[in-house]
């Protein structure tokens, strides 16, 4: 078991800042967001404001003061560690956050545009994906440890999208998709495949089980523990290799690489050097397959430079690219995108099915006999929550790409 070392310490939450007059300005773009979106909020005391019917999500505000103070203190960073706190708080955040995720597709009204450029966080220089800073990075979210993951995944431990097909469990949706992208790679018996971002092994397992000789590399000491015992208990160590390596160090040349959720890690500001590396491993022939998680083009230059909540507490340095941003990034090399799916909404019910593990269990105190502070299990409910709203309300998107010369 590793030590879980969380991207920063929640534990002090519960100290909201003071800003009086800027949180009492906040507090009126607040209510008059909110009040126009079909939810219903409500503050102690009995006011209720929004559009909402009995049946809308509900939003109660437990501590206004703390709530408005955060938010005029840290920006849009601070609904989340409000949440974290308990200073609001939801039976179903999923459903309540849907409409302001779908509210951030249209153009912002001045005010709040005034406010987001005056309030956003500008992203550290030390969580630029640069060799180190991309091993911190990784490291301080799949290093959290083995056992956290298992209280919500499947018993594949895949950690991304599943395709769901009529009647399907969320194993075997995990299982389908992993095929679907082997399938537009071209994976099969004798195929070198390069696979960048192992997870715990259950992509390289199935290439290994269809025949290919895979190399698979990670950043994730801990993903490369439990991937290689994984799988030698599938008899396959001697077809799969798993490498505590970065994507820009992988020699060789492949007639397949795939990667699942991994161009999310890699910035902006690296994307070039992705694709480049991908056209110079690539054998004559070959093919990628890629999935990714992606946002409108308009919303990923306004938040480029942007720290969000979730690159915070969850993911730090990452960055959700556009389709548009990967084509740019893709021109100088030989690929371009010779297939897409679409599988936005699958996401949707994947993260609500990882949600509904999480909270069906003791999580709280799973969580604190790993070794997180107590309010650990609050920051991952607002996350997967937070997550859902967004492909719910199309604000994000998946794609499965494949690439070609």
């Amino acid at each position: 078991m590793t030590t879980p070392t969380p991207t920063t310490s929640p534990a002090t939450m519960t100290d909201a800042p003071s800003a009086p007059v800027r949180a009492r300005m906040v507090e009126l773009l607040f209510r008059r967001a909110m009040g126009s979106l079909p939810v219903r909020v409500a503050f102690p005391g009995g006011e209720r404001i929004g559009r909402g019917g009995t049946d809308s999500p509900v939003m109660r505000i437990v501590r206004p003061a703390a709530f408005f103070s955060r938010l005029a203190v840290v920006g849009p960073v601070g609904f989340g560690e409000s949440y974290m706190a308990g200073d609001w708080t939801s039976t179903d955040p999923a459903g309540l956050l849907t409409p302001v995720a779908a509210r951030l597709t249209r153009p912002a009204r001045r005010p709040a545009t005034a406010f987001r450029r005056w309030a956003d966080q500008t992203r550290p220089d030390a969580e630029r994906n640069t060799l180190e800073g991309a091993r911190s990075n990784i490291r301080r979210h799949y290093d959290l440890s083995n056992e956290f993951f298992a209280l919500f995944l499947d018993r594949s431990m895949t950690y991304s999208c599943a395709l769901f097909g009529p009647g399907d469990d969320l194993h075997t949706a995990q299982l389908r998709k992993i095929d679907r992208v082997l399938d537009l790679a071209g994976v099969g018996p004798g195929t070198r495949m390069l696979e960048i971002g192992t997870g715990w092994g259950a992509l390289a397992v199935r290439a290994g089980q269809r025949g290919a000789e895979v190399t698979t590399l990670t950043l994730s000491p801990s993903q490369r523990d439990l991937a290689r015992a994984r799988i030698a208990e599938a008899g396959l160590a001697d077809r799969v290799t798993v490498l505590l390596r970065d994507y820009r160090e992988a020699e060789g040349a492949y007639d397949a690489i795939v990667s699942v959720e991994m161009l999310e890690a890699v910035g902006a500001e690296y994307w070039p050097a992705y694709f480049a590396v991908l056209d110079r491993l690539l054998a004559p022939g070959g093919q990628v397959a890629l999935q990714t998680i992606t946002m409108p083009h308009d919303r990923m230059l306004a938040t480029k430079d942007v720290r969000t909540w979730i690159q915070k507490y969850v993911f730090p340095g990452g960055q959700i690219p556009s389709l548009r941003a990967l084509e740019e990034a893709l021109a100088p090399t030989s690929l371009r995108v010779g297939g897409r799916h679409r599988m936005g909404d699958h996401y949707a019910r994947t993260l609500a099915e990882w949600r509904s593990r999480f909270l069906s269990r003791d999580s709280r105190d799973e969580v604190a006999s790993i070794g997180f502070p107590q309010v650990f299990p609050r920051l991952w409910d607002f996350y997967l929550a937070y997550s859902e709203a967004g492909f719910r309300s199309g604000y994000l998107d998946l794609w499965q790409l494949r690439l070609i010369r």
